[in-house]
């Protein structure tokens, strides 16, 4: 009973998250199936169980997602985004409209631009470019995914993203983790990515298929309730927010790219000058919580970076942002329902983790055929294709299986840093189901519908991605880290 209890409660996530409902009513419903399943204490686990899990994800991670908001939500009401997304239509023209769109999300989301703030401004310019060169419009969900969702959200180096950040208290790495194998699957991703679309684009124009008429509106899709109840554990940023104030005058390229260039910059430094070279013994005392450095070194460099871009940001753009409070406050009300849905998700995992039942489960994972580095591919996987969410199945594989992997590794002689960038592209790829909140978001901004566009984002989102995880494997057992 105790297994079918931990398959009923995410199948009650999964089912009723589809549909609309909030997962902060549905995780904690979830974790009580499961363990009223197993004969387990009910309210024990739900005060002690779920919500001291959900409470210490928000105490790791709840700094990342209110910074990270308000720095994307400044970047879009100065008009930095949408100066970028400009400037690389107008360098390339509208004969690679599908190259200037994965180039323009590519720039802000690896900046640290939530890619939900990316979708509402590149999603209306990237129409009008399309529409220019007679691309159709279906494609452009797609395009706008590559760009966004795949290799700059999993796979690049020092990537700022939250997806990027959740490992690093497990595994005591840093956002640069395995940055070689990073790059080669990014340089996967976004290589067969480009080929698919090229190819796509091409067969369309031998069929005389020509833009089309889009469905419906960013506008409409940002007012859109089912759109934010599915789209909040699949980003850090919620899309009832993304209402840019006036701009009074577009920045130059060279100030809108200057605070993403700052992002990068200064986790780079932090992450391997700075806090390796500070005494933070201190840690260890009891009133820290006696860690180490390793535990959250990660997250410091991170909270430093988008901390500096902000500072940088306002004063570039102060006579830009003349509603500054107002945007601050969208900012990090942005912040609030995500962070809480994906800490919720997080206490069901801690719930499943505690089921007697669950020993079976992380046997059977663990014994994959294939070592470790296969089965962590598979767990996160598995789990984000169940959740619809890479941030949100990613922390319940870790939270469940994270010191599992550990032991493994120290047994076998595996950097964590290997088995960080394995989770991190493994939550990126099964994600992107049709019930993926991204998905839902991303194509009711670009007036496409699933049946048109969603084929292509699966070979942009997902194909492109597991290729790129099976060659980190491959290469990871065979040379290990680089």
């Amino acid at each position: 009973m105790g297994l079918i209890g931990i398959l009923l409660g995410l199948g009650l996530i999964m089912w009723f998250s589809f549909r609309g409902w909030s997962v902060l009513i549905l995780a904690p419903a979830g974790a009580l199936i499961a363990a009223l399943a197993a004969s387990e204490p009910l309210l024990a686990h739900w005060t002690q169980t779920f919500m001291g899990s959900a409470a210490g994800f928000l105490a790791q991670f709840f700094p990342l997602f209110l910074l990270g908001a308000v720095f994307g939500k400044l970047m879009e009401d100065s008009g930095s985004v949408a100066a970028i997304a400009k400037f690389m239509t107008e360098k390339l023209g509208p004969t690679r409209s599908i190259l200037a769109v994965v180039l323009a999300g590519a720039l802000v989301t690896y900046g640290g631009v939530s890619l939900f703030v990316a979708f509402f401004v590149i999603g209306p310019m990237g129409q009008a470019m399309f529409r220019a060169a007679n691309v159709p419009n279906r494609l452009l969900p797609a395009a706008i995914c590559l760009g966004t969702s795949t290799f700059t959200m999993s796979a690049l180096p020092g990537t700022p993203a939250i997806q990027n950040a959740i490992p690093m208290p497990f595994f005591g790495t840093t956002p640069f983790a395995a940055p070689g194998l990073g790059i080669i699957a990014a340089i996967i991703m976004l290589s067969f990515g480009l080929w698919w679309l090229n190819r796509a684009e091409a067969a369309a124009r031998r069929a005389g298929e020509g833009f089309g008429v889009p469905a419906g509106s960013a506008e409409e899709a940002a007012d859109d309730p089912l759109v934010r109840e599915r789209a909040t554990t699949a980003s850090s940023f919620d899309p009832r927010e993304v209402k840019p104030q006036p701009v009074l005058a577009g920045p130059s390229i060279v100030v809108a790219m200057t605070p993403l260039v700052v992002v990068v910059g200064v986790n780079l430094i932090m992450s391997m000058l700075v806090l390796p070279r500070m005494d933070t013994s201190f840690l260890q005392e009891y009133q820290w919580g006696g860690i180490t450095i390793a535990s959250v070194g990660g997250v410091w460099s991170v909270l430093v970076a988008l901390t500096a871009a902000i500072f940088v940001m306002i004063a570039l753009n102060h006579k830009r942002l003349p509603a500054l409070k107002k945007t601050v406050d969208a900012g990090a009300n942005a912040s609030v329902l995500p962070v809480l849905a994906v800490a919720s998700l997080v206490g069901f995992g801690a719930v499943v983790a505690a089921m007697p039942a669950f020993e079976a489960v992380r046997d059977w994972v663990v014994s994959i055929e294939g070592g470790p580095l296969v089965s962590l591919a598979v767990a996160t996987n598995l789990l984000a294709a169940l959740t619809g969410s890479a941030s949100g199945g990613m922390t319940i594989a870790l939270e469940a299986l994270g010191p599992t992997y550990m032991q493994l590794a120290a047994e076998m002689n595996i950097d964590p840093a290997l088995l960080h960038r394995i989770a991190v592209i493994g939550s990126g790829t099964l994600d992107s189901l049709p019930h993926n909140g991204a998905v839902v978001t991303l194509l009711a901004v670009c007036g496409s519908t699933h049946s048109k566009s969603y084929f292509d984002i699966v070979m942009v989102g997902i194909v492109g991605a597991i290729l790129a995880l099976i060659a980190v494997i491959m290469l990871g057992g065979t040379f290990g880290s680089f």
